[in-house]
């Protein structure tokens, strides 16, 4: 579906203003839409989330006198591994 705006709420529709490809350019449609239609966004829950786990961080480490570090670190190379196999195992494709 598309992301809007809600612009007006009745009874049992929703305004909603989104945006439309016309051509070379974005225009901003207002539309009704039924309620039944549509869904929340969960774009931004992941962030709001990490917002309140980094408060709550940060205020348990006050109480300890420390600091918190609420950066997020980059995941970094996977570990290695090691394959093991038989020769009856190793198939090679050679061109005929």
């Amino acid at each position: 579906g598309r992301t809007g705006i809600v612009f007006n709420v009745n009874r049992n529709a929703l305004g909603v203003e989104v945006t439309k490809c016309i051509g070379n350019r974005q225009l901003r449609k207002r539309i009704h839409v039924n309620v039944a239609h549509l869904r929340k966004s969960r774009c931004n829950e992941s962030f709001l989330k990490r917002v309140k786990d980094n408060d709550q961080k940060k205020h348990d480490a006050k109480l300890q006198c420390l600091i918190a570090v609420v950066k997020r670190q980059p995941e970094g190379p996977k570990d290695m591994k090691i394959v093991k196999a038989t020769e009856d195992d190793v198939v090679v494709l050679a061109p005929l």
